[in-house]
């Protein structure tokens, strides 16, 4: 078995690449990490600390200055992992809604993603990890051997995402998410730097209609095989 060491999962919001990419970390022993979940943090610490985000260099320095970790999830939490801002925990913080509107603003400024992606790098080149976000396979990690980029429609997304809000308790309507959703892509496939792309030796992974389970394990399968190694 020809087993990929570092594996990047890429793709649009809400088409499962977090939860397919716990699955393989998981079966594998590797360690799970999303990226996104940095972009989030930056987010909230420029909406608690600045009030806004709307100031590009301002939010660059402040996510310049701030301390982002990543660290396993505390036993027994149900969580995938904890997010830490200079110490403090926020996991369940950067999924509110206000970062939720914000993040893609926040993730397309080009002094940000330099910070948190050499960051994100030295973590993806120890290798036997399994990494999470929009622009692994293309920037983040290009040398991972298997690039995996999920496709969904964004009918489909949306359905996925208004349950997954409404089973917390939370009280919004489908066409809200979809539109929601719809700009969110239109935002992280049309800004400049470093947008949301398969990469050109990725392999395309169509999740319409299927269950969690059926996913994972076409996921296991190309990983095993090592996707596009040699």
């Amino acid at each position: 078995m020809l087993l990929a060491k570092m594996i990047a999962i890429d793709g649009p919001a809400a088409s499962g690449k977090s939860t397919i990419a716990q699955g393989l970390a998981e079966q594998l022993g590797y360690l799970f990490f999303d990226t996104g979940v940095m972009y989030r943090a930056a987010t909230l610490a420029a909406m608690r600390r600045l009030h806004s985000v709307a100031d590009e260099a301002a939010v660059t320095a402040l996510t310049g200055k701030v301390t982002i970790d990543v660290q396993p999830p505390t036993p027994g939490s149900g969580r995938m992992y904890t997010v830490l801002v200079d110490g403090q925990d926020v996991t369940d913080e950067i999924r509110g809604r206000d970062v939720e509107a914000n993040v893609s603003q926040v993730a397309a400024y080009a002094g940000v993603r330099q910070l948190l992606t050499s960051q994100q790098r030295r973590v993806g080149l120890r290798g036997q990890v399994v990494m999470v976000g929009r622009d692994i396979g293309t920037v983040v990690l290009p040398e991972a051997e298997c690039k995996i980029f999920l496709v969904a429609s964004v009918e489909e997304r949306a359905k996925r995402r208004y349950a997954e809000q409404v089973s917390k308790g939370a009280v919004v309507e489908y066409a809200d998410v979809l539109r929601a959703l719809q700009q969110r892509d239109a935002t992280d496939s049309g800004r400049e730097v470093a947008p949301l792309r398969a990469a050109a030796d990725a392999v395309l992974l169509n999740t319409d209609g299927l269950s969690i389970e059926q996913v994972l394990a076409q996921a296991l399968i190309l990983v095993s095989g090592g996707c596009g190694a040699e």
